[in-house]
């Protein structure tokens, strides 16, 4: 074994610590990014979602204005689709198409969204997303409703379905 040499600082005879890092410091450092990661992901999660709602709330907003376009030229006739307006293949933040029905000759054919009072929520047209859950039924609490961004009171309002005044 070779001598050992003296290190300034050091008392003859020791030797010095190898450099490196210890088991113990790597389980301290994942230890604190586990918990970093524990406080950020929900709160990315729920920005994320947010930003979803506002870009569905948007995108109705930007169908309103082609839909009464095409009313106007026509004689207050509604699209009977989305594609009678060049917007057919719009789909929403989720990867589903907008949903879009006239309620001026038919009515609905019963599938018009309505109230916790089964009142339709619009009298012209129904133009909604059907959510994260890409699920829907025509009143707005049933359970598979409550993630549906809809254009309600004849456009006045555009929300989460949650989010409506009851």
């Amino acid at each position: 074994m070779p001598p050992l040499r003296s290190i300034p600082g050091r008392p003859r005879g020791t030797r010095r610590r190898p450099v490196g890092v210890t088991l113990l410091e790597l389980m301290i450092a994942a230890a604190m990014a586990a918990i970093i990661a524990a406080l950020a992901v929900p709160s990315w999660v729920r920005h994320k979602e947010k930003n979803e709602i506002a870009r569905a709330a948007a995108d109705i907003r930007s169908l309103e204005v082609p839909i009464e376009r095409f009313a106007a030229d026509n004689g207050g006739r509604l699209p009977r689709t989305l594609a009678d307006i060049g917007r057919g293949g719009l789909l929403d933040p989720w990867g589903t198409p907008y949903q879009y029905l006239p309620l001026d000759d038919t009515n609905g054919n019963g599938q018009a969204r309505k109230d916790k009072n089964l009142v339709p929520l619009n009298t012209d047209y129904d133009l909604y997303s059907m959510g994260p859950d890409k699920d829907s039924r025509p009143p707005v609490t049933a359970s598979m409703s409550r993630d549906d961004i809809v254009r309600a009171y004849d456009g006045r309002v555009v929300a989460k379905v949650g989010d409506l005044d009851p």
